[in-house]
């Protein structure tokens, strides 16, 4: 038996279910306050906080602080798991691997985590490699799994196979058959050096092959991730409309299409997805937020804490809007509250970061009344 065929055997089976994810919510009954569990698409239940794994070094004193994070997280009513194929070079995904089996041991199975990764960046595997143009040579350029012209701004590619490829790796690092939402990771940095229209055909290539992915059974559903694309001005170069994207994904898909989320900075020194109306969805004008309910696209918040630099030194008001103490804790709980978000995720690489986070679940989101607080005028 081939080692890949020994591989497959030990992965876990199936997807997050609506079942397994309301199950899940019911561990925390009493534990979590009310709109803490939030219900999406095709019926799953997910956490109004995430776990992200991007920071750190790629070493193995990280590898073991980000598993035995997530493995804090899932048990403590974090039900989201948000990581990257290009994260510290794959291993982070290799670290919510070696999570997730621990989680099925202890009676977590498969079907209640709702598990994201994403694909688009290159990266070496590992460590860096001495020669990294020779690696990718022979990793990619030699099997014809992308061609030089393939790649943008000289780290970016999504074609069909290099995304079919990329899946596969993300599968084998996560130890798992089907991965909940994958996505398309910063689709903008193509548009730095590809003209409109072929971007727009790149994406409805792409996504053909996720519809297929989907029907394959080794995804649930996909979406972009991206940084400045939905939050930027209509006339910046790496704009883009949700409404278009979401035009191509019914070209791909048709009507019952799988383009079901889209993941975004949104926090309290980055709050353009909810103030700017930078989108138009049947010639209504509008912010990211409307944007998304009205295209029942559900909407991921990233950094929610931005790498640590909204834990301390907040204004005095945002705690007394929110009714909130601490200044980590009025952070994550403007970005769950967002009107439009259903998950706000933020790192935690260490057992002590989700044990700090966690204090929010207790608490319920801030209602619309007292959200609107933060941006009533102050003498």
């Amino acid at each position: 038996m081939s080692s890949a065929a020994k591989s497959d055997e030990k992965r876990l089976p199936g997807c997050a279910t609506a079942q397994g994810t309301l199950r899940y919510a019911a561990r925390f009954q009493g534990r979590a306050a009310p709109g803490h569990f939030r219900d999406v698409q095709a019926g799953l239940v997910l956490s109004s906080i995430g776990i992200g794994t991007y920071l750190g070094e790629p070493d193995e004193a990280t590898d073991k602080g980000y598993t035995s994070a997530v493995v804090a997280a899932v048990e403590g009513g974090i039900n989201v798991v948000d990581s990257a194929i290009n994260y510290r070079l794959q291993r982070s995904e290799r670290s919510v691997g070696a999570a997730l089996k621990q989680l099925a041991a202890k009676g977590f199975p498969r079907d209640e985590i709702v598990l994201c990764t994403k694909a688009g960046f290159l990266t070496p595997d590992g460590e860096m490699p001495d020669d990294a143009n020779e690696y990718f040579a022979r990793e990619y350029i030699e099997p014809g799994i992308f061609r030089p012209e393939d790649i943008a701004a000289g780290c970016h590619c999504m074609t069909p196979r290099y995304l079919a490829d990329q899946l596969d790796r993300s599968r084998r690092n996560l130890g798992v058959d089907c991965v909940d939402v994958f996505y398309l990771h910063n689709p903008e940095t193509q548009l730095s050096e590809v003209p409109p229209d072929e971007f727009r055909g790149r994406i409805g290539k792409a996504f053909t092959f996720l519809e297929s992915a989907v029907a394959a059974g080794k995804i649930g559903a996909y979406g972009l991730a991206t940084w400045n694309a939905f939050r930027d001005e209509p006339k910046s170069q790496g704009y883009l409309s949700l409404a278009a994207m979401e035009e191509i994904a019914r070209d791909a898909g048709g009507a019952e299409h799988h383009f079901r989320f889209v993941q975004l900075p949104l926090n309290l020194a980055m709050p353009e997805a909810l103030l700017r109306p930078n989108q138009v969805v049947e010639r209504k004008t509008m912010a990211m937020v409307q944007a998304a309910r009205a295209l029942k696209i559900t909407l991921v918040s990233s950094a929610a804490l931005l790498q640590g630099q909204l834990t301390r030194n907040l204004p005095p008001y945002i705690a007394a809007a929110l009714g909130t103490k601490k200044d980590s804790v009025s952070a994550l709980q403007f970005a769950r509250s967002v009107p439009g978000v259903t998950t706000a995720l933020t790192g935690m690489s260490h057992v002590e970061h989700v044990h700090a986070n966690l204090e929010v679940i207790g608490i319920e989101p801030a209602p619309r009344d007292q959200f609107l607080k933060l941006f009533e005028p102050r003498g």
